[in-house]
């Protein structure tokens, strides 16, 4: 494993990875949410109603064949959500941030957001560290993460619970000195 880590100002987080049918905010739907607490014991995920016409060509491809189209309501996501962060509004953490946090936000209309109100931004941690924050591209993705001991064969990439899975467990990797 290499000699890469960083210190984390809390251990009060979660992990979240959203899959929507388009890249654009206004104009695309959230179709899938994955989240997972820090200790890996703790998992959320769901699917949402979406119109089919709005899915961009690349999700078609890459996301809805891990769809289980087993879908909630918004306001069953909203709840789902508050119950898994809990009281202590958690802080969360998300790879491609600027787009999740849209659509996390776009889900709750800005009211009762049950997290910390400064998302923690994942790629700006591995781009901070020395790390390429885009390893998930092209043929150095295997070898990026079997450096820190993760087999990317254990997960479906572009499923919204696996990707916060494999998120989760190179943060893990990373901040292990400090996690207990």
């Amino acid at each position: 494993m290499s000699n890469y880590s960083f210190l984390p100002f809390s251990d009060d987080i979660v992990f979240f990875d959203a899959e929507f049918t388009g890249i654009d905010a206004c104009e695309h739907d959230l179709i899938a949410v994955g989240m997972i607490d820090l200790s890996g014991e703790k998992e959320l995920y769901f699917e949402l109603p979406y119109d089919d016409a709005k899915v961009s060509d690349w999700t078609r491809e890459h996301v809805v064949p891990y769809l289980t189209g087993e879908e909630i309501t918004h306001e069953q996501a909203r709840t789902a959500i508050r119950k898994f962060c809990g009281h202590t509004e958690p802080h969360l953490v998300a790879t491609v941030n600027q787009r999740d946090m849209a659509f996390f936000h776009k889900l709750f209309d800005d009211k009762d957001e049950p997290i910390h109100r400064i998302p923690i931004d994942f790629a700006t941690i591995l781009f901070a560290i020395g790390l390429n924050p885009a390893r998930t591209i092209g043929d150095q993705k295997n070898q990026f993460y079997a450096s820190f001991g993760i087999d990317l064969a254990d997960y479906n990439l572009h499923n919204a619970l696996d990707d916060t899975r494999l998120m989760r467990d190179l943060y893990v990797k990373l901040a292990q000195p400090s996690i207990h």
